[in-house]
């Protein structure tokens, strides 16, 4: 039975917060701030590791992330963009499909809440892996699936605008984003990521301004 392909997603340019956070948790080779990166997950977990063995002969990329758990395998290279792109190509020709055979991203949760209550921000810090999220900063949370599409809308977030990545989590059953920083600037990554979940849906974009609420 083929594996089911959950994601396929290429990122640009690795900006500095959403590299660094892979730092916290990765067990493999850790990617530096503006190179190519390429998500993978697949359905089931164990399938992961035949398509690992593919994209590391392909080409001269190295390898961040793979992690196999209940369900579902994560694999995360990164390197040159042509590097990049060909080892996925292998990937996807090997699973004898496209990038646009995965599951687009469906949006679960998207909330902005403006003057975070200084008891809030300590329990959202209690849990947080990456900055800290202060008292009277603006945060912003989403959830999505599949998972691993939240570092791409983490990615773009932090092109989009200056603000503080506190937490995500790109495994499991969906993943979730929390940004944190001045409100203008919040709203203004909000409807990036948002927007980059819509695009890699391949639907018309939608009005963000009324994917959440205050």
């Amino acid at each position: 039975m083929a594996a089911e392909l959950r994601s396929s997603i290429f990122i640009d340019q690795l900006q500095p917060q959403t590299m660094c956070y892979l730092g916290s948790f990765i067990r493999g080779r850790l990617p530096r701030s503006g190179v190519s990166a390429q998500i993978l997950e697949v359905a089931p977990g164990l399938d992961i590791e035949p398509l690992t063995d593919v994209a590391l002969k392909e080409a001269d990329v190295e390898a961040g992330v793979l992690v196999v758990e209940r369900q579902f395998g994560y694999l995360l290279i990164h390197g040159a963009t042509g590097a990049v792109r060909a080892s996925a190509a292998a990937v996807l020709d090997r699973l004898g499909g496209s990038a646009h055979d995965a599951k687009p991203p469906t949006v679960l949760a998207s909330q902005i809440i403006t003057a975070l209550d200084y008891q809030h921000a300590f329990l959202i810090n209690r849990n947080k892996i990456g900055s800290m999220a202060l008292p009277g900063e603006s945060l912003f949370v989403l959830e999505m699936a599949p998972a691993s599409y939240a570092i791409l809308a983490v990615n773009e977030a932090e092109k989009a605008a200056d603000i503080k990545v506190v937490d995500y989590r790109m495994m499991g059953a969906t993943g979730r984003v929390y940004l944190s920083g001045q409100e203008s600037d919040i709203r203004q990554a909000a409807e990036a990521a948002v927007g980059a979940l819509d695009a890699s849906s391949r639907t018309a974009p939608r009005a963000v301004t009324g994917a959440w609420s205050q």
